[in-house]
């Protein structure tokens, strides 16, 4: 119900009075029309929150633990236990501020320094106008995916890097790729900047490098998956191989941790993908469903061409091939219909197969459980097909045009070009600032375990401790 203060007020009021009244009376309207939190918008995101957690501990952390022999498991855990805890301080003393404040087309500012600013009444843009939620549960949402993307890395280098080497990679990488990749692509000044075509390119001239360029990523198939699995790719070939790699076997010490691990991901990829729309509404059932079914397809896929070619179908293919599919769907899920997502799934259960089982050995490095075939292979298929796949023509939900208040009109090839600008840039972005910190440790600490370490386990030699008796 709205009350008309000053029709209300007018009677009991005169001179002075009235005249105090009418200055204020723009400042009660503003506040009357600012838009509240919606309880069922800010319920969801942090329930996405937990979700994401559970993707990363225990979810990842399971599924790369079972991939690693016995020895190393500990030291797997240990590493995305503590890497995701470094990250989310890191979020909060200045990550936010870099990736989700204004500054330039690269990186933010210093808005947000220390939570500066992060009050409980202050909110945060949705993707529709006159929509917010609280920044606070923003901030937290978006702290999960600074944390779970370095530990993505983990899995190139499992069973042969110092663990201090890693802690300070970490941070280097964090701070020179990943915040900078998700300013580029995410940031903008949010739906309600635009209202005229002046103040649309206004808005647009300060958001991120990629943004102005028009990339879509739903949910980090770019900040995430290209953005780590090129930083693990670059981490292989630097540190090299592990100790008798391709003489000894060096299969999962135990599968069941890896379907574990890969269920938890597929659970808490909901709230990766569903709670990157910010808000509970039927975009996120379309997201929901988008997940779901290419992640199935995904998962029989890769499946039935293992067992096509290696004549058994195994649970590690199909758990592979389920990861497969939520890498692709990521940047997509927003912007493509449910047959779009199941077409998209059947393709990523093959090419990264293909990518693990025929690319790694061709090019002969050890990315020990295969970040760059998964995430960084899969993340550009599902990148590149965003541009195809959104077209309302294939059942897409196209891009919306917010100074007309429409579904701009789609062009195909435009949007590819887009989205490759998407994936050049994190490539040689993440490729250059993965060396550059490798070598930066290496030159410092020291990357490697020695060769007798590594040959005892890392579990003993690094944390003085063992997973079995």
């Amino acid at each position: 119900m709205r009350i008309d203060l000053a029709s209300s007020l007018k009677p009991r009021l005169a001179g002075g009075a009235m005249a105090a009244l009418g200055t204020l009376l723009p400042v009660l309207a503003a506040a009357a029309d600012a838009p509240v939190p919606n309880k069922g918008d800010t319920a969801w995101m942090l329930t996405s929150t937990v979700l994401v957690i559970l993707m990363t501990i225990p979810g990842l952390a399971l599924f790369y633990g079972g991939m690693v022999r016995s020895k190393n498991v500990l030291s797997v855990l240990m590493q995305v236990f503590v890497t995701f805890s470094l990250m989310a301080l890191l979020w909060a003393i200045y990550g936010y501020s870099f990736a989700f404040t204004a500054g330039n087309d690269f990186i933010g500012g210093v808005d947000r320094l220390f939570m500066q600013g992060l009050a409980t009444d202050v909110n945060a843009a949705t993707f529709s106008k006159g929509v917010v939620i609280p920044e606070l549960a923003f901030f937290i949402f978006q702290l999960t995916f600074a944390a779970i993307t370095p530990c993505l890395i983990l899995g190139a280098f499992a069973e042969r890097v110092k663990f201090s080497a890693i802690l300070v990679f970490m941070v280097l990488w964090f701070t020179f790729s990943y915040l900078p990749v998700a300013h580029m692509v995410w940031f903008w000044a949010g739906p309600d900047a635009y209202t005229s075509a002046e103040a649309g390119a206004a808005a647009g001239s300060t958001a991120g490098f990629l943004f102005q360029k028009g990339a879509l990523d739903f949910a980090g198939g770019t900040v995430v998956h290209i953005n780590a699995g090129i930083a693990g790719l670059i981490g292989a070939l630097v540190i090299g191989k592990r100790t008798g790699y391709g003489k000894v076997a060096m299969p999962p010490h135990n599968v069941p941790f890896v379907m574990i691990g890969a269920a938890l991901l597929w659970v808490g990829w909901f709230g990766f993908n569903v709670g990157s729309g910010l808000e509970a509404n039927g975009l996120a059932a379309l997201v929901f469903a988008n997940t779901i079914l290419a992640t199935a397809a995904a998962t029989l896929s890769w499946m039935l061409v293992e067992w096509i070619t290696r004549g058994t179908p195994t649970m590690l293919g199909a758990a592979s091939g389920a990861v497969a599919g939520l890498v692709a769907v990521t940047p997509a899920c927003g912007f493509i219909g449910p047959m779009g997502a199941i077409v998209l799934g059947l393709i990523a259960g093959v090419v990264c197969l293909l990518a693990v089982s025929k690319l790694k050995s061709a090019l002969g490095y050890d990315d020990s459980l295969d970040v760059f075939g998964v995430h960084c292979v899969g993340g550009i298929l599902g990148a590149i097909m965003t541009g195809v796949l959104a077209d309302p023509s294939l059942g897409g939900t196209g891009v919306y045009d917010y100074v007309a208040d429409k579904v701009a009109d789609f062009d195909m090839t435009a949007q590819v070009i887009a989205q490759l600008w998407g994936v050049g840039t994190t490539i040689v972005w993440s490729a250059v600032v993965s060396l550059v910190a490798y070598k930066l440790v290496d030159l410092t600490i020291g990357l490697r375990v020695s060769e007798d370490t590594e040959r005892e386990g890392l579990d003993t030699t690094s944390h003085g401790e063992r997973a079995y008796d």
